[in-house]
């Protein structure tokens, strides 16, 4: 029979009750990001491709390196694009010279969007985890590296 570690809830081992913490954990402060992306008809995804676009701007950032980069993979980048690009958040273009290639740049209602949800998006994370000491999150995000560590890619760029 697995562990009990409260007297409610049995867990079959404590990789299991750490696992599902994290999952509960993740769905309790993704519902106050929502809070922030919904209104903006935006996802919490095609704002990190925002905000990786913009730490590049002006320059255009090709499509494979924006889907390498992403915190969560997207199982479908392209619809994405086409979302934001719908949007007028980003530009597409492919050069003359590599039509396979396609070159990717906020357009200034990206940026402006950025601008838009800074201070609220800090404020989520305040929210978030704010109740955390700067020790206790420096201690969380080292073990949230550990964690995840032997099963990231090499070549990884996201840190």
């Amino acid at each position: 029979m697995g562990k009990k570690t409260n007297k409610t809830v049995e867990f079959d081992s404590l990789e299991q009750e750490v696992y599902l913490n994290l999952w509960r954990t993740y769905d309790r402060l993704r519902a106050l990001e929502e809070a922030v992306f919904g209104p903006r008809s935006i996802t919490s995804q095609q704002y990190n491709v925002l905000r990786l676009l913009a730490a590049h701007h002006p320059e255009p950032v090709p499509t494979l390196t924006i889907a390498n980069r992403m915190i969560s993979k997207s199982p479908d980048i392209t619809r994405m694009l086409d979302k934001l690009e719908i949007g007028s958040l980003i530009l597409r273009t492919r050069p003359a010279e590599n039509r396979r290639l396609v070159l990717i740049n906020i357009t200034k209602n990206g940026l402006d969007l950025l601008n838009d949800i800074a201070l609220p998006l800090k404020q989520c994370h305040e929210k978030q985890l704010g109740h955390l000491s700067p020790r206790e999150l420096e201690q969380l995000a080292s073990l949230l590296r550990s964690a995840r560590k032997p099963h990231e890619e090499e070549k990884k760029l996201w840190s």
